[in-house]
This record gives structure tokens, sequence and C-alpha cells, in this order.
């Protein structure tokens, strides 16, 4: 086990270890399998050691968990290209399954990416559906559709993902002929980023490397930042116990951070305690002090942080040197305006986020649109239940009328007729037709704010949190940023006209980025694992954000610390902590890391 902290060049030491066996062990090429999680880090993989080694070709095998995986299957039982499912067909099943369960109410925002991410850490997991509590959903509602997805996918002879490596598993158990062929061929294994394993993985490993177990596995326990995808770094943190001969070799160095740097993300992640324990250095000099910057709010941070990249690009800097990390995608949407608004460069690893596509946004505007009329029949069928006011999708239908003009419209009088026998229903109608002519004198800040409290928004949203066992701040946050961007325009046409002009300049910016790769880096911390820059800004270190407010159990505030640690090591020369005093009228908290760092700010 090669304990391979960050900056410590981990990818050396496998191209390193493949030459050794070859040159030094006599090993034949064919018989060493290297296997990692992405196929970009196999080929890099691959790419470094024909480099180093000066070869064209190598007999070495390098690949994913699911490549490998699916070459079993494919030689025990014929299995081709055809019998992988695709990204497109699972999302076209699982909408269907959703329609049939009449989980289409739920359908709105992440909830199908929530569940194939569900649905794949089950699988990998080994986990009975039954035995698992989903996040994202009442749990009868994910065990439907969990069941009927799979018998779908038996009845096509189909398999996803995690099918190939729960399968493969189940082949090697199965069939002793096989898995002997498979040793013969696989003596020699590496696994790389070893901390984001799962049991099946794992598992299906231990299998192909007994009983010589040529195991060599090379990861760091503090890295270790994708359980929500199924990664298990106790596994790494057992490796010894299932291993109790393996050796342990602590790869200490930090090549890349300032001693500053460094320094104050170690102590950071010595708060955690389930982890190997560790002491890293590094030959750097000690450069800058890891800075902390306090900000009234986020609009002051966000400029803030555009005007120094605007002086360091002013100054001759190559802002690709440069990232600025948030713990969620959307958080970037400020910073993306105001560095619109000066003209900077940029660049994002994670897609462009437009606050404006999101549904709560959409059911805002549909309200608005009502209230100026005529009512259309896609805005009513959007929000006649949000809040819930019973009306039925026969009632809605019922209403319908053609206009001359051809657009489908919906006559109140008719929705009034329809239910003519429930008084309560009748005073439901007439409450709602009575709001939207309030609405309607309203400007879109202050019409928002009517929608929010006086027509029960908010309360829907509150019972939407809690059925899809959501955090509630996760959508009142997003309503609050939609609310402000209507702060100080007069009527709806010119708040729209705002929304397609920004939208047009995404547009143009992610255009922009396919053609050519330049400008300071916005990302995820996520998303930068194993990246590096010479400066780094993590905005909104603050109690809720960093670390996240989903993180109520100690395992997953030690992933959160993880993933503050990682992205601390980005930085190799300079990094900056910016925080907020408010957000949305709301008081924030420093984040409790900061404190661990030893971090003051002003």
């Amino acid at each position: 086990m090669v304990l391979a902290g960050p900056g410590s060049g981990k990818t050396s030491v496998i191209v390193e270890r493949i030459a050794y066996l070859i040159r030094e062990g006599g090993v034949a090429p064919s018989s060493i399998l290297v296997v990692t999680f992405s196929k970009m880090a196999a080929v890099e993989m691959k790419e470094r050691f024909l480099q180093a080694e000066g070869l064209v070709r190598s007999d070495v095998t390098f690949g994913t968990f699911h490549g490998v995986f699916f070459g079993i299957l494919k030689a025990a039982y014929g299995l081709g290209a055809q019998n992988i499912l695709s990204g497109e067909e699972k999302i076209r099943i699982l909408k269907g399954i959703m329609e049939e369960t009449g989980a289409r109410e739920l359908q709105e925002g992440d909830f199908l990416e929530d569940i194939i991410r569900e649905i794949s850490l089950v699988k990998g997991g080994r986990i009975h559906p039954d035995h698992y509590h989903s996040t994202s959903c009442p749990d009868e509602v994910f065990t439907e559709i969990y069941t009927r997805y799979n018998e779908t996918l038996r009845s096509r002879r189909k398999l996803d993902f995690d099918d190939m490596l729960q399968s493969c598993y189940e082949l090697l158990t199965r069939r002793e002929d096989i898995l002997a062929a498979w040793r013969r061929k696989f003596r020699y294994i590496l696994v790389d980023e070893f901390q984001d394993i799962n049991p099946v993985q794992y598992d299906t490993i231990r299998l192909l490397a007994a009983p010589d177990n040529n195991l060599f596995i090379v990861g760091d326990d503090d890295q270790s930042i994708y359980r929500f995808r199924g990664a298990r770094p106790e596994i790494m943190l057992g490796f010894n116990r299932d291993y109790p001969d393996a050796g342990r070799v602590l790869l200490d160095v930090n090549y890349r951070c300032s001693a500053n740097i460094l320094e104050t993300a170690v102590k950071v992640i010595g708060s955690n305690r389930q982890r190997f324990a560790k002491k890293l250095h590094t030959p750097n000099p000690a450069g800058r002090p890891v800075q902390v910057r306090v900000y009234a709010n986020g609009r002051e941070e966000n400029l803030a942080v555009a005007a120094a990249l605007g002086q360091a690009a002013a100054a001759g800097e190559d802002l690709r040197d440069t990232a600025v990390l948030f713990r969620t995608n959307q958080e970037a949407e400020g910073l993306v305006g105001a560095l619109i608004e000066r003209g900077l460069p940029f660049q994002m690893r994670d897609k462009l986020p437009n606050l404006f596509d999101h549904w709560i946004c959409r059911d805002l505007r549909a309200y608005m649109h009502m209230a100026a009329g005529p009512v259309s029949r896609a805005d009513f069928i959007q929000v006649m239940n949000r809040p819930n006011r019973y009306i039925s999708r026969d009632a809605a239908a019922a209403c319908v009328r053609r206009g001359p003009d051809g657009k489908m419209t919906v006559d109140f009088t008719r929705l009034l007729a329809y239910y003519q026998d429930k008084d309560w229903m009748e005073d439901r109608i007439t409450t709602l037709q009575t709001q939207l002519r309030i609405l309607s004198s309203l400007a879109p800040f202050a019409a928002i704010n009517f929608i929010r409290k006086a027509m029960g928004y908010e309360d829907y949203l509150t019972e939407y949190a809690a059925y899809r066992r959501m955090n509630e701040a996760d959508l009142t946050d997003i309503l609050e940023r939609i609310q402000e961007s209507a702060r100080s325009v007069a009527s709806l046409s010119s708040w729209e006209a705002s929304i397609e002009a920004y939208t047009e300049k995404l547009k143009q910016e992610a255009g922009k980025q396919q053609e050519r790769k330049e400008g300071v880096v916005l990302a995820t911390l996520h998303s930068v694992k194993g990246l590096e820059y010479d400066r780094v800004f993590i905005m909104n270190v603050n109690e809720g954000i960093i670390p996240y407010r989903k993180a109520m159990l100690e395992e997953a505030m030690e992933e959160e610390r993880r993933l503050f640690y990682v992205g601390m090591t980005r930085a190799r020369k300079e990094l900056t902590l910016c925080l907020v005093r408010r957000q949305y009228d709301r008081k924030m908290e420093p984040s409790r890391f900061l404190l661990e760092a030893g971090c003051t700010g002003h």
C-alpha cells in the first residue's frame, strides 16, 4: 500500500513500478494489469509509461474497472456493444417509469441525476434496495423505480455500468475455471486512486489477485471525496486488516505546494479521526501566508475577486494559472456575471450555471405571465398545484380553449363550471384569480415576494423539500437569488429582457470556451482533484457551504474536510480563502475549518 499525499508524484511511482517489474523482476508485460477509474486516467498512465520507456506499444493492460470487467464478461458470454445500456436509453427508461409510477411531479431539477446516482450506489455497494434509505424521495418510490428499471434491463438483455461490475463478480465466484484463467493472465495488479474504490470493485480485485496477492495499491485516504458515488475510504483504511503482511510506503514529500499552504492544509485534515496519521513536508520555500478575506456579502465578494483577477491580468499574469473554487456549481453564477461585466476571460470545468433555467424561476415567470394575461395552458399546468390547489388534470384539460391565433389558453369561467358542485374548490379558484389581479399591478421584485408569502409558494417549497428529502435552504437560496436579480427592474418585460441578455452572454461564453481554453478556471472542489494552479481562491468558506449543510453525520463532516483539503492543496504559490458575513439577509458564520487551520480574516 502506497499512501501518496497530494503533489507527491503518485503517477510516476506507478510508472516506475511497472518498469521495475519488467526490467528487474523479469515479469512478462502481458501479465500486468493497471486499473483506475477514468478512461482519461488510464490513457494518461499508459502514455506516461510508453514515453518513460521509449516504447511505441506494450502488452501491459491499462484500463478502467468497467473496461476490464466488461472484457471478462465479453470473453465469457460473447457480449458486445449492443448489450451496454447507453446514457440516453437509461434516461428514457427512467423517465417512462416515473410517468407510470406517478413520480412525474418529482422530476424537477436534479431528481433524475439523483436517482441514477442512487441506483449506482445500491448496485456498487451490493445493498438490497429494501435496506436502502433514499436521500432523493420516499423509500417506497425509490424501491419501485429501482425494481422496474432492473426488470426493463433484463427484458432487453442490457447491462448498465454498475451491472458490469456486479455481473463480473458473480461470474468469477461461480466459475472457478474462468477465475483461474484470469488469475493466470493477470498475475500482477496495480490499482490507482484506491481511496475511490467501492465494495464490488474491491471484492472483484481481491478475487483476481488471490492466492499470490501481488497487489500494489496507490491512493490517499485524505483525498477520498466521492462517497456520493459509492467510494468507501474505509476499504483503504482496512487494507492492512485484509492483508496483514502488506508493506506500507508513505510518499510524504509534496512537490507542489509552498510550505505555508501545505502546513495550513495539514492542520485542517489533522482534525479527521478516520485516517492514517501522516507527516508531510515540502522542499519548496515558505511562500506567502494563506490569506483570508471577509466580505459583507456575496456581491462584494464576487466584485472583489473579479477586481483582483483584473489587476493580475493587467499586470501580465496568465489567468490560466489561477483557479476559483466553489462547493457547488450554482455558486459560480455571481462571479460569472462579474467577470462578464469586466470582460475577463474564464473557463469552467463544470457546466456554465444559469439561475434562470431553474424550475423555480420557470414557476415564478409562469405566475407573472398568467397575471399579465392571457393565461396560457403551459403556464397554468406548470403552477396550478404549486402550492396544491387540488386542481385535477381533467379539470385543466376541460377549461382550455383555442384562441383565434391558435394558442391554447385557460378560461377560468369553464374551470369554475367544472367544479360548480364543490364550493371549496370554487373558493380556491376565485382566490387564485384575485391573487393574479393583485400580482398584475406589482413590479417583479414585489411580485416574487407576493408569490412567496401571500400565494403560499414558499410553503410549497417546504413540502417539496421534505418529500424529496432535500435541504429546504437549497431551494430558498435559489428563490432569494432569483428575487435579488429582479430588485432594480420596473416591469416584467424589462426583467425578462435582462434574463435573455444574460442567457445570450452565457451562450457566447460557452462558445468561446469550446473554441479556446483561456482565462481563469472556475470549478467545484470535486472537479479539480488531481489538478494544480499557481493561485487558488476558495469562495464562501462559511458554515453551511463549506462544510455543506447536508453534512450532519461525522463521516459526512470528515468527507467535507477532505474536500476542503483537496481544494487547498491545488495551490502551488498562493491560496486565498474568502467568506461573507451575510447572505440574503441571513447572518453567516465563518467555517469551522478556518479555526482548525489557525486562520484569521480581515
